[in-house]
């Protein structure tokens, strides 16, 4: 008996405990986790409203001091309506709504001149201050609604990265770059107010305490990180107003882990107002492929280097110009070096060098070693869209061919793939997955911490290593602009001709330029890619991007602190 009664007491006193902490979890969920709803279903009950309360999960970005910054985010504004058939004097409405809103007398008076209507907006998105005064002057008829609207602290930079919220048949949904992306973790659906938690209690218990079961809804914080993304636009578009550019276009990122710091591109939008040229909304750094020329050179010699078919003593003679197929290749000048090594291949970027790098590979090494780089697949970062690599050229039989994707023409190839591909040289040689989320943060404060594993080796170390001090060489000896005392800096650029779509042949005049470094070259943190499309006044991309190459990267080692590496 004396057993019987001690359990009964146990398991009743286990079920005070247990009853404790559910009601403790309960209140925990509603007075901390969704206090701010709440806090709108009680705003609901004493504002007029014309519309839902919008709601959407935030896109954060951290600095390198860790404050918290807004990409995206929800802000309060109102509606300012009327009813006409409680203005006792519509003029004199006006003449005090004027004086606080941008109001249009003959549009106003239109509206309120119809006695039908009990309802008809004037003003849209009033901030907080000016809806107050408003409603201190205490009008008849004149109506206040709190809205929400979708927030873009940032304005035009990094635009198609953010994406924007817009209308999906008959819902509001994210529309392109993150916003879409991340839709299902971003977008929220009205909710059942609790109104009576005790009631919920004693009437269910268990459906109570599963309502706010994780759902998968949450903010989240992206690799982005702003000082670094405002010095990247600033200086692309820089260079793009100085030689009038069409287009222009980068990216920063870590090679070591494919986190990207920042990614730009021009022509841009602010996703904040209405988008009337849908054109360019389209990510030209993910949706658009360009022949990127002499910056897949390190690529072409890293393979050369990795197959053990060259090495750094190897010379060959650069007669100039060379036919293959029927079709003449020559330097950028035409002109013959003689016997060198083939570390002028890349100090002089020589199209005959890289012809005498693939004619040493062979056809089936040479896109082997492409393909490994990444180029025939998707890099699968998580933006919308992302278009595919046209590289049929590296199938093909002539060798024509595959000496011209050796240096970068006949091939076409997105900005981030290209980035990803540089990136094995920087790291040690192995591929990485470019990505611009790295936590989520669930509406249950749970979070979910996004890590990129390394990808698939590619070349060895050894080559990678190699590679880097071939390409720190044609910085120390061929721009000493770029030159620093204390930091290795491995960089190249590309001057690639762009093709007449109608035509289908090269133009004489119109070229791609393009510029990738990583610093320091033998602890990289940064690597930085940029291009200028059709930029005028101007010959190679020697010209017009090493300026901002040399602001970016010594800014970027000031604003870390990064060590010296030599």
């Amino acid at each position: 008996m004396r057993s019987n009664s001690f359990g009964r007491v146990y398991f009743l006193g286990l079920a005070v405990v247990l009853v404790a902490g559910l009601f403790a979890t309960r209140l925990f969920f509603l007075q901390v986790v969704r206090a701010e709803h709440y806090r709108e279903e009680a705003d609901r009950q004493y504002l007029k409203t014309n519309r839902d309360i919008f709601e959407r999960g935030d896109i954060l970005a951290i600095k390198h001091d860790g404050t918290t910054f807004s990409l995206a985010g929800v802000k309060t504004a109102y509606v300012v309506a009327v009813n006409p058939k409680l203005l006792q004097d519509p003029i004199d409405t006006y003449e005090r709504l004027k004086l606080l809103l941008e109001l249009d007398r003959d549009q106003f008076m239109l509206k309120v001149a119809k006695p039908e209507i009990v309802y008809t907006e004037i003003a849209t998105k009033v901030d907080q201050a000016v809806a107050e005064e408003i409603k201190a002057l205490r009008l008849e008829g004149v109506i206040l609604s709190k809205q929400k609207l979708r927030s873009y602290p940032f304005g035009h930079t990094a635009s198609h990265t953010i994406g924007f919220v817009g209308y999906r048949g008959d819902e509001v949904a994210g529309r392109y770059g993150l916003e879409s992306y991340y839709e299902s973790v971003l977008s929220r659906r009205e909710e059942v107010t609790f109104a009576n938690f005790f009631v919920e209690i004693f009437s269910g218990l268990k459906n109570s305490l599963l309502v706010d079961a994780p759902s998968g809804r949450g903010d989240i914080v992206t690799t982005i990180e702003p000082i670094t993304q405002k010095l990247l636009e600033k200086e692309l578009l820089a260079a793009r107003e100085l030689w009038d550019a069409e287009a222009a276009g980068g990216i920063i990122i870590d090679p070591r882990n494919g986190e990207i710091l920042a990614l730009e591109a021009w022509p841009n939008f602010n996703p904040g107002e209405r988008q009337a040229d849908a054109a360019v909304l389209t990510h030209p750094l993910i949706e658009k492929t360009y022949e990127m020329g002499s910056i897949v050179k390190p690529l072409t010699m890293a393979a050369a280097l990795d197959a053990g078919v060259v090495n750094q003593r190897t010379t060959y003679n650069d007669r100039g110009c060379v036919v293959l197929s029927t079709k003449k290749i020559c330097n950028y000048d035409s002109k013959a070096r003689g016997t060198v090594v083939i570390q002028e291949i890349l100090n002089q970027s020589l199209n005959v060098g890289i012809v005498f790098l693939t004619q040493k590979l062979g056809a089936d090494k040479l896109r082997d070693y492409f393909l490994a780089f990444g180029f025939g697949e998707r890099t699968g970062i998580d933006l919308p869209n992302e278009a595919k690599n046209l590289t049929n050229n590296l199938d093909s039989h002539y060798e024509v061919d595959l000496a011209t994707a050796g240096f970068g023409q006949g091939i076409t190839l997105t900005p981030i793939s290209i980035t990803r591909a540089l990136s094995v040289l920087a790291n040690g040689g192995h591929l990485i997955q470019p990505h611009l989320v790295k936590k989520i943060n669930y509406e249950n404060t749970l979070s979910q911490t996004i890590e990129s594993k390394p990808g698939p080796q590619v070349i060895k170390p050894a080559t990678a290593e190699e590679i880097t001090r071939m390409l720190v060489r044609v910085v120390d000896e061929k721009i000493p602009k770029v030159k620093m005392d204390h930091y290795a800096i491995a960089a190249k650029t590309g001057t690639a001709q762009m093709i007449d779509p109608i035509t289908k042949s090269y133009y004489d005049d119109r070229f791609i330029h393009s510029w990738f470094g990583y610093f320091p070259a033998y602890e990289p943190r940064f690597l930085v890619f940029m291009y200028l499309v059709n930029p005028r006044g101007v010959q190679y991309a020697s010209q017009s991007l090493t300026e901002p190459f040399v602001n970016i990267s010594r800014s970027l080692l000031n604003y870390y602190q990064v060590p010296p590496d030599r």
